[in-house]
C-alpha cells in the first residue's frame, strides 16, 4: 500500500510511465487518424515525456513538488504535436495542483490530476470529445470520487485507469473520423499507457527495455479511407516563443490563432509559452506570436501533402521522424556538441546562395552552378527553421537567397529572415528543377538583391517538373486505382498517372513534353536507377521530342526514380 507519493517515487512513477509508452510507441502510431494519417502521436508522446526523463535523471527531487515541477518545465518545451502539448498541459495542471507540497497522498493526487484535466481544457479552444481530453477527464473524475473513500493511491490510480480503459472504447463511436477508421482515440490510448506506467511503479513491477518491442496489435487505421478534402487547415505549426514579460496575456493571441485556424492548444510557464495550431497562414501565426515575445523554436509540416503522399503510395516522414531535427527544435544550438555549434560567417560577399535538395548529384550540381550551401531535405524529409538557419548563418554573405525546391519547406525558409542578422529573400522553388533553372538566371554582377531575386521568380514559369516514383501500398486515389509496386507519375505535384509498366508512363510524360512544345529536358535519375536504364528513359523523349535537347544527369535522390525537367 502507498498512502503517500514522495519526490523520488513521483520520479520514478515518470520514468516508468515513459518507458511503457516508449515500448508501445508504433501501436499508437498504428491508430492515428486525425487530422491526417502520418501516424506518429505514439512518437510524439513518447518523445516528449522522454524529454521529462532527460530532466529527472538529472535532479534528485527533495519533494513532490519539485519533480513534478521538473516533469512539466521539461515537459513544455519539449511537446511534440498536438498528443504532446496536450500532455505536457496535463502535468503542468498535475504541477501546479502538488504546488507547495512535500509529498502527496490520494486525495491530493487525484485533485492534481483533475487540475491536469482542467488546464488542457483551458489550453484547448475548442475542445473535441472522444479525444485524449475525454479520457483524461473522465479518468480524473474517477480518481476524485475514490479518493474521497480510499487512501491507498495505488486503488485510486487503478480506478482511474479502468475508468479511462472504459471511455476509451466509447471514443470510437464519440469520433466520426475514429469511427470511419474503427478505431480509438490514439492519444487517449497513450495516456493511459503512461498511467499504466505510473501504477505499475507504486506496485513495484519491474520497468519495460526502452527497445522492447510491443505486443502485436489488431486494431489499425484505415488510412485509405482518410481524404485530403477532410483537412481543412493545411500547415501543422508549432512553435516556442520567450516571453517578454512574465505575466503578460496570451487571449488575444489565443483570439486571433483561432481566427485564422483550427486544434489550437496553448501550454505556457513564466518564461515561454509553446503554440500548436493548425492553419493555412503559419507566417502570420508566427509574426503574431512575436508582438508577445521572441520566437525561439517553429516546426511547420503540410499535412495535406503527407496525406496525398499516403495516398500515392510513398513512405510518410515528419520532422519527427529526423533526430537531428528534433534535437535542434527542442534543446537548441546551445545543447549541440560544439562541433555543430551555430556560428554567423561574417559578410565576405553581397550574396549567397542556399538550397534544398536531397542526392549527391543534385548537390553538385548546385555546387557547379554557384550555390554555397547544401541543406539535406526534399519531398520525405524536410528540414527545420533551425537547420535552414545555421546554412544561412554559415554563408558568408550579407544577403542569402534560399531555394527550398519543395513546396512544403517555403514557410519553413520564410521564417529564418526574422531569425538572423542576414538579410534573407525566399525564392519560392517548389521543385529541385525551378531551383536549378532559378541558379541558371542569377546575374552575380548585379546592381542589387532586389534584380536577381526578379530574374530568378520570373524563370520558374518556364520549367514543368515531373517526378516518377513506385506505389508502397494498395490505394485509390483520385481516382487512380493504385498497386502496390506500380510505378506513379506526378507532374507539377499532382498524380499525372499509374501503370505497371515504367516505359508506359515515360512514353505518357514524353508526349505531354512534346505537346507542351518543351526545348530542354533534363532526366535526373536517382539511386535506384542504373546509367543504362535511363539513358533508355532518355531515348523515349528523344525520339517524342525530336526537336529537344535532352540530358540525363545522376541525381543520387533518394525518392524518385526520376525527376524530369522539361523547358
Amino acid at each position: 500500500m502507498n498512502e503517500r507519493i514522495t519526490g523520488a517515487l513521483f520520479k520514478q512513477m515518470v520514468l516508468h510511465g515513459a518507458a511503457v509508452i516508449t515500448a508501445h510507441k508504433q501501436a499508437i502510431n498504428d491508430l492515428n487518424v486525425f487530422p491526417v494519417p502520418d501516424g506518429d502521436t505514439g512518437t510524439n508522446m513518447s518523445m516528449t515525456i522522454g524529454t521529462a526523463v532527460t530532466e529527472l535523471r538529472k535532479s534528485s527531487p527533495a519533494t513532490v513538488d519539485q519533480a513534478a515541477s521538473v516533469t512539466a518545465s521539461a515537459l513544455l518545451r519539449g511537446a511534440r504535436g498536438n498528443s504532446g502539448v496536450i500532455l505536457s498541459l496535463l502535468f503542468r495542471g498535475l504541477s501546479k495542483g502538488l504546488k507547495g507540497m512535500e509529498s502527496a497522498d490520494a486525495a491530493a493526487f487525484a485533485a492534481a490530476m483533475q487540475e491536469g484535466v482542467s488546464a488542457a481544457y483551458k489550453a484547448v479552444m475548442k475542445p473535441a470529445e472522444g479525444t485524449v481530453l475525454t479520457v483524461s477527464r473522465l479518468a480524473a473524475k474517477r480518481a476524485v470520487e475514490v479518493a474521497a473513500e480510499e487512501k491507498d493511491v495505488e486503488t485510486v490510480l487503478e480506478e482511474a485507469i479502468r475508468e479511462g480503459r472504459e471511455t476509451l472504447a466509447q471514443t470510437t463511436e464519440m469520433n466520426p473520423v475514429l469511427k470511419k477508421a474503427g478505431v480509438v482515440d490514439a492519444g487517449g490510448k497513450g495516456y493511459l499507457l503512461i498511467l499504466e506506467g505510473m501504477l505499475a511503479e507504486l506496485r513495484g513491477e519491474p520497468m519495460p527495455q526502452q527497445d522492447e518491442d510491443s505486443a502485436p496489435e489488431k486494431e489499425k487505421a484505415d488510412f485509405q479511407a482518410m481524404n485530403v478534402e477532410d483537412i481543412t487547415f493545411a500547415f501543422d505549426t508549432v512553435f516556442i516563443v520567450r516571453k517578454a514579460t512574465p505575466n503578460i496575456s496570451l487571449e488575444p493571441l489565443r483570439t486571433y490563432l483561432n481566427s485564422i485556424g483550427d486544434s489550437l492548444v496553448i501550454g505556457e510557464d513564466d518564461e515561454a509559452f509553446k503554440v500548436h495550431v493548425h492553419t493555412n497562414i503559419p507566417g502570420n501565426a508566427l509574426n503574431e506570436s512575436q508582438k508577445y515575445g521572441t520566437l525561439e523554436l517553429a516546426k511547420i509540416e503540410n499535412m495535406r501533402t503527407q496525406a496525398e503522399d499516403l495516398a500515392a503510395g510513398k513512405h510518410v516522414q515528419s520532422t519527427d521522424d529526423l533526430d537531428a531535427v528534433e534535437q535542434s527544435l527542442e534543446e537548441g544550438a546551445a545543447q549541440q556538441p560544439e562541433e555543430d555549434a551555430h556560428t554567423v560567417a561574417a559578410p565576405e560577399k553581397p550574396y549567397g546562395f542556399l538550397a534544398v535538395c536531397a542526392g549527391a548529384g543534385l548537390e553538385a550540381v548546385f555546387r557547379d552552378l554557384g550555390v554555397d550551401g547544401v541543406v539535406s531535405g526534399g519531398q520525405t524529409l524536410n528540414p527545420s527553421t533551425e537547420s535552414l538557419l545555421k546554412g544561412v548563418d554559415a554563408i558568408p554573405a550579407e544577403t542569402v537567397f534560399i531555394l527550398p525546391n519543395n513546396g512544403n519547406i517555403i514557410m519553413a525558409a520564410q521564417q529564418c529572415g526574422a531569425l538572423t542578422e542576414k538579410k534573407v529573400v525566399v525564392i519560392p522553388t517548389k521543385t529541385v528543377p525551378q531551383g536549378i533553372t532559378a541558379m541558371m538566371n542569377v546575374d552575380f554582377e548585379a546592381p542589387d538583391a532586389q534584380t536577381i531575386t526578379d530574374a530568378m521568380t520570373e524563370a520558374l514559369a518556364t520549367v514543368t517538373t515531373a517526378q516518377i516514383t513506385y506505389a508502397a501500398r494498395n490505394s485509390d486515389f483520385d481516382g487512380f486505382d493504385i498497386k502496390e509496386g506500380d510505378y506513379l507519375a506526378l507532374e507539377e505535384g499532382k498524380l499525372f498517372g499509374t501503370d505497371s509498366s515504367l516505359d508506359t508512363l515515360l512514353q505518357k510524360l514524353a508526349e505531354d513534353a512534346a505537346n507542351r512544345s518543351s526545348s530542354f529536358i533534363s532526366l535526373y535519375f536517382g539511386e535506384d536507377v542504373t546509367e543504362e536504364d535511363a539513358q533508355k528513359a532518355a531515348q523515349v523523349f528523344e525520339h517524342t521530342c525530336p526537336n529537344a535537347e535532352v540530358a540525363v544527369l545522376p541525381g543520387g535522390q533518394p525518392v524518385y526514380y526520376y525527376i524530369i525537367s522539361m523547358e
